[in-house]
């Protein structure tokens, strides 16, 4: 179904209208760096809104602004959606809100833009959040010049927090994948001694991973995900063998510390068990850097909106989000994701994923509260 922008701007009922560019959203869904008609469909809302913004020719995503003055305070919105198999049928679905994000933070700029401001808003509809590295090229595009305080948004399952409950911050962990291979020697399955069993080295590897061991007190955990080795004939010892290791930890130094102890523990087994092991590092998502001022700044417009009785305290999550890059790559700057309740199941990334949509209106009214705060 298609959306006359045109005639939804007349309806002065933002909550009727954050609801319709919802359905709009989650009807349309695209991966990670190919969101083309998810932009294009943000900037005609934002001609219709009369704010003026910045698109990109090489990027998908767009940056917008209105207000005057030398402070800009900033939001951000992630706008892709996973591609994951939906009844049976491999799909893009927005399982994971990014439809929902998109639309409370329109929605906050709905009821801050008739607002009078000495302060300039930048609202940043950032592609490729679950790649984990759409947040860089917005940098790279001069998403944080000028920026003081940073803000996100995001649903929260029901395990966390129930509707009505909202969170001033997500401290989200830091995740890392290794893609590896291992080049051993083929071998009749009579004759192991004259080959390279990739298996052993995999075994050997499992078990080298299961002990690393960290401060029980930290948060943290490393395991083999993909192993690929062998083919239909029993009778072959493969040599070759693929495999995939994920890698978590609520701290970012305690990350590095478990990825440095894998690169020598590979090191070792290439010379343990004379083979050739190639392996890279990927999508490396930062854990939460939170500033403490914007986390109260959030604090402080929930319970002017909701009450002291809805604010619920700070979300710990072992799940990643590139939204902390933008800490990372500028220290300086105040920022903080906002967790909002919706009884969102059966969880995030799960393919039928719900959640109640009144949430939307509300996390829109939050957002536009805590930017005219900071």
């Amino acid at each position: 179904m298609e959306y006359d922008w045109s005639v939804i701007l007349l309806n002065q009922n933002f909550e009727e209208q954050i609801l319709n560019w919802f359905n709009h959203f989650h009807a349309h869904p695209e991966i990670s760096f190919k969101e083309f008609e998810t932009t294009q469909t943000i900037a005609t809302i934002l001609d219709e809104l009369g704010i003026t913004y910045r698109r990109f020719s090489d990027v998908t995503g767009l940056i917008a602004e209105f207000g005057e003055g030398d402070e800009v305070i900033a939001v951000r919105a992630d706008i892709d959606a996973l591609w994951q198999e939906v009844d049976g049928v491999p799909k893009a679905n927005h399982s994971c809100g990014h439809d929902a994000n998109i639309s409370m933070v329109l929605g906050a700029l709905l009821y801050l833009r008739n607002q009078s401001t000495t302060k300039k808003y930048r609202f940043i509809f950032q592609p490729a959040e679950e790649k984990g590295n759409g947040s860089l090229a917005m940098i790279e595009r001069g998403a944080l010049e000028g920026v003081t305080h940073l803000f996100g948004v995001h649903l929260r399952p029901v395990e966390e927090l129930a509707h009505g409950q909202v969170a001033p911050s997500i401290y989200h962990g830091a995740g890392i994948f290794l893609e590896g291979k291992i080049n051993g020697v083929d071998a009749h399955g009579a004759r192991p001694h004259q080959g390279k069993n990739a298996i052993d080295v995999i075994v050997a590897l499992h078990q080298f991973v299961k002990s690393i061991y960290i401060s029980p007190f930290e948060s943290h955990s490393a395991k083999l995900t993909k192993i690929v080795a062998g083919g239909e004939n029993l009778n072959i010892i493969p040599g070759v063998a693929e495999f995939g290791i994920d890698v978590r930890a609520q701290k970012n130094d305690v990350l590095l510390k478990i990825r440095d102890r894998i690169d020598a523990g590979i090191e070792g087994l290439e010379k343990l068990y004379n083979v050739n092991i190639e392996w890279k590092w990927t999508d490396f998502t930062p854990g939460a850097e939170v500033s403490e001022e914007a986390e109260s700044i959030a604090e402080q417009a929930i319970r002017e909106v909701l009450g002291p009785e809805s604010t619920a305290p700070p979300v710990i999550t072992s799940g990643s989000d590139d939204f902390h890059f933008y800490t990372i790559k500028n220290p300086q700057l105040k920022a903080t994701m906002i967790g909002v309740g919706a009884d969102l199941t059966p969880g995030l990334h799960h393919p039928n994923m719900t959640f109640n949509k009144s949430a939307l209106d509300l996390g829109s009214r939050i957002l536009a509260k805590t930017l005219m705060k900071a």
